[in-house]
């Protein structure tokens, strides 16, 4: 299980030329990223500076020690939900001591070689459970969308749209104009070009035209008057035998979760770059990352696709432009932090809801509805129970329900096979 940045020393597979792509591929995903850190990190219910943090040691750690060379690792759109309802229900000092109990559980299950295993989980439950995800992360950005009041958002997805329609009086024209406003600079703003990430114009945007103007729009600053722009000292959370106890279920979902998302996020950059990583070394590295992520105070982290596909089309191929990318969000979040307040909420929930769109995948979801009966139950069954209930129970059942119908299917081919038999006899 050796990490891919040593194996390419060791190989001397990295020059001079591609160290210096690799810098400049990570300065690029570090700018895509500032803006998704702090957007993640509020929406999960925590301070701006959580995800930043997040993003700086976790993905450091993830790339200097993971099985890819590629991959780029901090907070994402599928860890939103979860961590909103450990916050709420175990406070911060919760969720720092779940996402310790994460990493242990990722470095564990590297080490006893399990990062094989996802191939065995169908196509079908990954795509029932991401597209459920992007639904529920989807859902938490309406509040700051449409500018609702409210002070206390449940973490339920039901319990959530009842909240949002019983206070649905207090919608705000002018956040979601300013909201519809950057949704189409994200769509639009590719087109004119491709270098400038989109979400950093629709923020700048966004920004300005709220503070020329004096716009009654509720900013980060607003809602957080605290923002820190330095790393903390690491901290290990009070802990007791009942706290752990209690956080068992949601450190096995964060654990679970992040396993999948990575080691996918790991298959895509190989097909990208025609490589082959070691699964092994990826948990390893990612169990490590959130260990050393919830020690700073920061929140779970995990291989992000799209910034790792990123990476990829700006010429990253090796693990050094995760770690300049990591390095870059240093930087800019010592220097840069308070100008994050004068950020509106409404920039950030639609830079979200684009996010969660993208995560979707509904091409595939739809083909697959078209697909033979006992594959649409485990996606749907999936897809529900993960917008419903609990990401865990979502793939169990989906597990469950993948096994019954392929044990039918065993069956009526055993079945068909020795009609044909006596029927050719």
């Amino acid at each position: 299980m050796v990490p891919k940045l040593f194996s390419m020393m060791k190989g001397n597979e990295l020059t001079k030329d591609q160290i210096g792509k690799d810098i400049v591929a990570g300065i690029i995903v570090a700018i895509i990223a500032l803006p998704l850190s702090i957007a993640l990190a509020i929406s999960s219910g925590v301070s701006p500076e959580k995800g930043l943090i997040t993003a700086i040691i976790a993905g450091f750690i993830i790339s200097f020690l993971g099985g890819s060379k590629v991959q780029i690792g901090g907070p994402t759109g599928a860890f939103v939900v979860i961590v909103y309802g450990i916050v709420q229900s175990h406070g911060i000092n919760g969720l720092i001591t779940a996402t310790m109990m994460a990493g242990i559980i990722l470095v564990i299950m590297g080490l006893l070689r399990l990062g094989s295993l996802i191939k065995y989980v169908p196509q079908t439950i990954t795509v029932g459970f991401t597209s459920g995800i992007a639904v529920t992360l989807l859902s938490t950005q309406l509040k700051d969308f449409l500018g609702l009041q409210i002070n206390n958002t449940p973490a339920e997805f039901i319990e959530k749209w009842i909240c949002y329609f019983e206070h649905i009086s207090t919608f705000d024209l002018l956040a979601f104009v300013i909201g519809v406003g950057c949704i189409l600079i994200l769509l639009f703003w590719p087109k004119v070009n491709k270098k400038i990430p989109a979400s950093i114009i629709a923020l700048a945007v966004a920004t300005i035209v709220v503070k020329v103007f004096n716009l009654p729009v509720e900013t980060i600053g607003s809602r957080f008057s605290n923002i820190s722009s330095t790393i903390p000292m690491p901290t290990i959370p009070k802990m007791d035998m009942s706290t752990i106890v209690s956080l068992i279920q949601p450190a096995f979902t964060i654990a679970i979760l992040g396993a999948v998302e990575s080691l996918l996020s790991c298959v895509v950059a190989d097909k990208m770059i025609d490589d082959t990583h070691n699964s092994n070394s990826e948990l390893v590295a990612q169990g490590l990352g959130n260990i050393a992520s919830a020690l700073f105070g920061g929140i779970p982290a995990t291989g992000a696709i799209a910034r790792t596909a990123a990476n990829v089309r700006n010429g990253g191929r090796s693990p050094i432009s995760g770690m300049v990318h990591a390095i870059t969000l240093l930087f800019i979040m010592v220097l840069l932090m308070p100008l994050a307040k004068m950020i509106p909420m409404t920039a950030l929930a639609a830079i979200l809801m684009v996010v969660s769109y993208n995560m979707g995948e509904w091409s595939h979801f739809i083909d697959m509805l078209k697909g033979n009966k006992g594959e649409v139950i485990v996606l749907v069954a999936t897809f529900v129970i993960t917008i419903v209930s609990d990401l865990v129970v979502a793939i169990i059942v989906g597990m469950i329900i993948h096994g019954i119908v392929t044990l039918i299917n065993n069956k009526r081919n055993k079945t068909d096979l020795e009609i044909d038999t006596a029927i050719a006899e």
